[in-house]
């Protein structure tokens, strides 16, 4: 319905914005000049302790001079509640004492079937929840118990129980003077084709009321209380009232505090929901049992610009998840996306809170992966990338992907990370499938390597390795002290000891592995014996040889190297932390980029920056290969040092 200016106006003037807006914050009467319509408060949209939030009766608007929000009545209802503007402008009609234009004639007789079919659907609710609380409905109580719902959750959600008897909410309503047509509109009454009386669809289940956006129930979901009974949940049919495809359960409850959370949680089932709010987490929605639309999509943005969409880590719970995905991306746009929770061990999120209380729910749905993520997993768990042709196919799908996102803007940064994210899984992959030196120059074995977090990859190892080379060959430290110097160690305590040896090269006449020993001081002993090994006693006084730590992540050095190839493997793994330093760099440059058309020299730098990656990477592959036939030919001689002994 579209509304005048005029009304508008109406409404405004008969409502003070302080007295819409004061429903949600708190006047600071040091600030605040009532008599003057002026009024200062903590702004509700962003969290702060001194007021910067003005509201101006005058003018009937309001402004935060903090984060910039503002609007009128209408927005500020919106904002707040998660309301439409035609479902602002009701309310607040209401509120005012204002009329509203009367519909045509052919919407007054629709809107009144409507309110028919609620008032009908409100009378089988009464009737639920007063037959749980009859002897029959003791299988439904002892459900309830078993799920551990309390009796304030079970009122909150007006839960109750539908007889397992043919007719028995048809005879109720019939006594209730309603019609059997509308009530078999309503979703309640099933007519069989054959001829057959019409029967009670609920029967023998525990019955959920499912409420539209102003908390009217509209329709049911039953659960059913017989072990073998089928369909397990059964939902009320498409009715003019109830459309499963729009609606969201829990939605009525949910919408103040998601917006004061700034986040709303969706899970898979409405008892999973109900299990989550009772343990105290308002802003959680449930979907009724069908696959993700683009009503869902919309109206789950307007409570979170980014929701959490909590489904169990089981198959079906990751399938669902991926036909999700299909639908969000075409609808994708700047600011608007979704994140995913996967819950362990296939526990739902009522088993989850039994178990750990809301604090483990929480700290799930707290590591929920970005939409971005999630589609890079199901796109490469399953794909081969072992030839040019099956990368490129690869290539070629997440490109398709991209096509389907509308929002331009948004389309060029998911190509801009997509192209990143393949380049780091095919150097992964490229790295994994070849054959390494034995494990004496590339530590670990994974064919996922991770260049951004290197205190969980090989790359900490490596960093350990260098330290562990500088102490046991200063000389070799001296000569590659520059190269050093310009990569920074990711593992705890290595980038202050790797500066300490270099205060110890400038300050030592002669280095030695001795005199580093002798020079660093204790606050480095720790790291000392984590990159190389100082002797460790046992009770017998004797223990590991010094420098055992280094020998035990480099093995070839057992078989007395010859120096020339220490110092390639030296090299070999700068190269790889430098190439750790290169990627951060790139995703600094693409996180620093507004736009892409605004700004096509930053994207090109990004786009040879990235070449210059897979340059250097294969010519890395290239050196490590042949590293390794040198290093199998020392192993081959069977020549081994002799272990140094150990000290005390």
């Amino acid at each position: 319905m579209r509304f005048s200016p005029q009304l508008l106006d109406d409404i405004r003037a008969r409502l003070p914005i302080s007295a819409i807006v004061g429903r949600k914050v708190t006047w600071d009467r040091r600030k605040s000049q009532p008599a003057r319509g002026d009024f200062w408060a903590c702004c509700p949209f962003h969290k702060e302790k001194s007021p910067s939030f003005h509201c101006d009766d005058r003018r009937g608007i309001y402004h935060c001079f903090g984060c910039g929000a503002s609007g009128d009545h209408f927005k500020f209802l919106s904002e707040t509640e998660g309301l439409s503007f035609p479902e602002a402008v009701e309310r607040l009609a209401e509120d005012a004492g204002v009329a509203l234009p009367k519909a045509d004639p052919r919407e007054i007789r629709q809107a009144a079937a409507r309110k028919g079919l609620t008032e009908i659907v409100e009378i089988a609710a009464r009737f639920f929840e007063q037959r749980l609380q009859a002897p029959e409905g003791r299988a439904a109580r002892d459900y309830i118990e078993r799920r551990a719902l309390r009796p304030e959750t079970v009122a909150a959600f007006r839960i109750g129980f539908a007889p397992a008897e043919r007719d028995a909410l048809k005879r109720h309503l019939k006594e209730q003077a309603v019609e059997e047509k509308d009530a078999v509109e309503a979703g309640l009454l099933i007519v069989p084709d054959d001829g057959r009386p019409s029967y009670d669809r609920f029967r023998g289940r525990l019955m959920i009321p499912i409420c539209d956006d102003r908390g009217r129930a509209v329709a049911f979901g039953g659960r059913t209380l017989d072990p073998k009974g089928e369909p397990k949940y059964l939902n009320s049919p498409e009715t003019p009232v109830f459309q499963k495809g729009s609606m969201l359960f829990n939605l009525d409850k949910a919408r103040e505090p998601a917006h004061k959370a700034g986040g709303v949680i969706v899970t898979e089932g409405y008892l999973d929901a109900i299990a989550v709010w009772q343990a105290g987490v308002g802003n959680v929605v449930a979907t009724l049992g069908t696959a993700f639309t683009e009503d869902h999509i919309h109206r789950l943005w307007r409570l979170a610009p980014e929701p959490v969409i909590c489904f169990d880590g089981d198959r079906a719970g990751i399938a669902a998840a991926h036909r999700a995905i299909d639908r969000m991306l075409p609808l994708l746009k700047s600011g608007f996306s979704f994140n995913f929770a996967f819950l362990p061990d296939g526990k739902d999120p009522d088993d989850l809170i039994r178990s750990g209380g809301r604090e483990a729910f929480l700290a799930e749905v707290g590591r929920a992966s970005p939409l971005f993520d999630v589609i890079v997993a199901r796109e490469t768990a399953e794909a081969r990338i072992d030839t040019p042709e099956r990368k490129a196919a690869l290539e070629a799908r997440f490109d398709d992907l991209v096509r389907q996102i509308k929002d331009e803007r948004v389309a060029r940064r998911y190509r801009l990370a997509l192209r990143g994210r393949l380049s780091e899984l095919f150097w992964s992959h490229d790295r994994g499938g070849r054959r390494r030196p034995g494990g004496d120059v590339a530590p670990g074995g994974s064919s996922t390597v991770d260049l951004r977090h290197a205190d969980q990859s090989e790359l900490a190892t490596i960093e350990r390795i260098l330290l562990g080379l500088c102490v046991e060959n200063p000389p070799l430290f001296e000569r590659r002290l520059d190269a050093l110097l310009r990569i920074e160690m990711h593992g705890p305590g290595l980038e202050a000891f790797k500066r300490a040896l270099y205060r110890a090269a400038i300050e030592i006449d002669e280095m030695s592995a001795d005199a580093c020993y002798a020079h660093l001081g204790a606050e480095h002993a720790a790291v000392l014996d984590e990159v190389h090994g100082e002797a460790a006693r046992t009770a017998t006084g004797l223990g590991l040889p010094r420098g055992h730590r280094l020998t035990e992540r480099l093995p070839i050095l057992r078989f007395a190297p010859p120096a020339e190839f220490v110092e390639t493997c030296f090299d070999l793994m700068v190269e790889r932390l430098s190439l750790r330093l290169l990627s951060e760099d790139i995703e600094a440059e693409i996180a620093g980029l507004a736009d892409a058309d605004e700004d096509p020299a930053a994207a090109m730098r990004i786009l040879e920056l990235t070449r210059e990656r897979g340059r250097r990477r294969e010519e890395l592959l290239r050196l490590e290969q042949e590293l390794a036939e040198t290093a199998k030919a020392i192993r081959g001689s069977g020549v081994r040092a002799a272990a140094p002994a150990a000290t005390g």
